[in-house]
């Protein structure tokens, strides 16, 4: 079986981070590993608390994994500062981690930074530019590229200066998009190629972002080129989606196991 790799954030509350990245990989067929960079205090209302582990703690982490195991893809979320970031970008550069997919979380969706200001421009120099793909949101991408993007033709534009940071594809998510919403733009450096998909308006989205890239990154693992893994990852999120579970008593996960639940 194939061994996917997420270093990101735990969330207490099961439906982002740590919880969401292992649940999509195993939902999408691979064994995943995982790097805890920081713990979380949250549920389905927001983020109460937020700890960043010891960089000697994540460190020994990455070694433990590179040493015993053969990572197949690596999936990022969470780094919470700009030291956090730098030590990861260096452990993956030197274990040359295959098949990238850098989702750069900024905020979580109450509005709790999940980002120190100053990791922003690590995050550009040191790993971004490692990266096969980043997924970024429209508001990471409006915050990385300096734009504002309301329509297919701004996340075009923002694609591109984003691209220009080092990374082989850019990924911009267009859940938000106020034209066509559900529509998933790929950048390549020369083409672009669109992703269209059902939009489904629910409040039921927590761990979204989380979801897709693991799932990108685990059918990367499995062989897939890129194209194939973003269209089989994003019908597997629509469906997690519309299939969300209504726990909690704020914005409830998405449900990595619909298939297997009947909810």
């Amino acid at each position: 079986m194939k061994q996917v790799l997420t270093i990101a954030g735990s969330d207490s509350g099961g439906g982002a981070g740590i919880q969401a990245d292992l649940k999509a990989m195993a939902a999408n067929g691979v064994y995943g590993l995982s790097v805890i960079t920081s713990i979380t205090a949250q549920n389905t209302r927001g983020v109460n608390s937020v700890y960043d582990l010891p960089l000697p703690v994540i460190e020994a982490q990455l070694d433990a994994i590179f040493e015993d195991f053969e990572v197949a893809a690596v999936k990022t979320g969470m780094l919470a500062s700009a030291q956090i970031v730098d030590a990861v970008s260096r452990k993956l550069r030197q274990n040359r981690a295959a098949n990238l997919v850098v989702d750069p979380v900024m905020i979580a969706k109450s509005g709790h930074p999940l980002l120190q200001q100053d990791a922003v421009d690590h995050l550009r120099t040191a790993l971004i530019p490692q990266a096969l793909v980043l997924t970024p949101n429209i508001h990471e991408a409006e915050r990385l590229a300096g734009l504002s993007i309301k329509t297919l033709a701004d996340a075009r534009q923002a694609a591109k200066i984003i691209h220009k940071l080092g990374c082989r594809h850019v990924l911009i998510k267009g859940g938000h998009l106020l034209e066509e919403k559900g529509t998933d733009l790929l950048y390549d450096g020369r083409f672009f190629n669109l992703f269209k998909g059902e939009f489904i308006d629910s409040p039921h989205t927590h761990g979204t972002g989380c979801t897709y890239a693991s799932a990108i990154a685990a059918q990367l693992a499995k062989g897939k080129a890129l194209p194939e893994a973003v269209q089989t990852a994003k019908i597997y999120i629509t469906e997690a989606i519309r299939h969300g579970l209504a726990i909690g008593h704020g914005r409830g996960p998405t449900n990595h196991f619909y298939f297997m639940t009947g909810v």
